[in-house]
């Protein structure tokens, strides 16, 4: 039934009453939480945090991190938009929880995300700047992107130069 899934039943807290776990394995690094903030701030609060009975976070502790960023704060006056799990888990089933929620969120292909990429340029012409700003990316990972996406397949078609020769193969 749609009204007993936690989802129906977002409440907005405080971010100070809710505390981090203390097992979660998922790491982010400094420019992706920059990116997480400037998704928050492009796009509002999409997905809310999955927390237990006592606001101890099974999900989103990345989010609540960039919600104590006074420019994310200011938002929505400092308060975060929670979940309750919907069963009481005792700590084991929360760590597995964790888990999963981190692990279904899956990867990037990196072909998939090259022709985004070179649709974005060619098809919507966004230039690198914007790429490096709306992605967060860096100006080499768009241009790797960019080239390993339907480039013309160039191998073989030339030969190479002959003006170095390695040691001991001089004729």
């Amino acid at each position: 039934m749609i009204s007993s899934q936690p989802i129906s039943k977002v409440k907005w807290v405080d971010w100070r009453d809710l505390t981090a776990n203390k097992y979660n394995p998922n790491h982010v690094a400094p420019l992706e939480l920059e990116l997480l903030k400037k998704s928050i701030l492009m796009c509002g609060w999409t997905q809310p945090i999955v927390v237990r009975s006592d606001y101890e976070i099974v999900d989103g502790f990345h989010r609540w991190t960039v919600a104590q960023d006074p420019v994310v704060a200011l938002l929505t006056e400092g308060e975060v938009p929670i979940v309750f799990m919907s069963i009481e888990a005792d700590t084991a089933k929360q760590m597995a929880a964790t888990i999963t929620h981190n692990r279904a969120r899956g990867t990037h292909g990196v072909m998939l995300m090259a022709d985004m990429v070179r649709s974005l340029k060619d098809k919507f012409g966004k230039d690198d700047e914007w790429m490096m700003a709306n992605l967060g990316m860096e100006e080499e990972e768009v241009v790797r992107l960019y080239d390993s996406a339907g480039s013309p397949d160039v191998v073989g078609t030339e030969e190479f130069s002959r003006g170095w020769v390695p040691e001991g193969l001089k004729a």
